[in-house]
């Protein structure tokens, strides 16, 4: 009788420890009212008719690397980004070095 007392005693401090370890870690993950930069991600979209993937970049310590085949470089068009001449964008592309 002892025994199984001692058993759903553990069981239950067991079960509350778990749930409190489950919830701090969920709380760490999803600060409420906190705003965080996300991590740079491509999403596909339409270039002057062509399909390109977009790069977001959110923090300026993001560097990213650029490989071409060999006979090209990386070549970066800035410009405003649509009607808003206070943000830029630009265009990443290889161009040949001849």
């Amino acid at each position: 009788m002892m025994r199984r007392l001692f058993a759903k005693m553990f069981a239950g401090v067991s079960l509350v420890a778990a749930m409190i370890v489950i919830g701090l870690s969920w709380m760490g993950q999803f600060p409420a009212g906190a705003t965080v930069a996300e991590a740079p991600r491509l999403v596909p979209a339409i270039l002057n008719g062509s399909p390109v993937s977009v790069l977001y970049i959110t923090r300026s310590s993001d560097t990213v690397l650029t490989r071409c085949y060999p006979g090209f470089e990386p070549s970066l068009t800035v410009r405003a980004m649509g009607n808003n001449a206070g943000q830029m964008e630009g265009v990443l592309t290889c161009v040949s070095r001849q």
